[in-house]
């Protein structure tokens, strides 16, 4: 089972990291993180493909999968996010399944988690609170919360906004 496991997220990275770098050059492939600053690359650097956050990582932007247990970004996520707590500084196009989920710019995709936050969330957020700046898209949870224009500015189970 561990080794179906690795082998995997081996093939995962493979393939984000051979999309990513025609892309662009500056991305790294690969970051691990113990906790900033001890990780291979400094905070302003790029990832494209795996970061792996041991116990809190922080960079500029990923592309790829951001796998640990404090996912800081000062910039951009594409991809899957998935941890403890995950907060985006920029935008998040995909996935982020934390117990916590924050991106303070626009949110496309799905936010998976107890509290899900978005600044403008095109998408679904499926959660115990849900919070949404604006939103385009569904809210499924306890807490729904919706700044402007939602159908309700606050409403429990479901809210929406299209």
């Amino acid at each position: 089972m561990l080794q179906r496991f690795a082998l995997l997220l081996l093939i995962l990275v493979l393939v984000c990291s051979v999309g990513v770098q025609t892309g662009s050059s500056q991305n790294k492939p690969i970051q691990v993180a113990l906790f900033n600053p001890i990780q291979i690359f400094p905070e302003g650097s790029s990832i494209g493909g795996l970061r792996l956050d041991i116990i809190y990582g922080k960079n500029a932007s990923v592309t790829g999968l951001d796998i640990g247990l404090v996912n800081m970004l000062s910039a951009d996520m594409k991809g899957l996010q998935w941890g403890l707590v995950s907060v985006t500084d920029g935008s998040t196009t995909g996935l982020q399944w934390n117990f916590v989920s924050n991106t303070k710019g626009k949110m496309e995709g799905l936010q998976l988690g107890f509290y899900n936050s978005g600044g403008h969330v095109s998408g679904v957020q499926l959660g115990f609170i849900n919070h949404a700046g604006t939103m385009y898209g569904l809210q499924i949870g306890l807490v729904n919360i919706i700044d402007q224009g939602g159908m309700f500015p606050f409403f429990p189970i479901v809210n929406w906004s299209f």
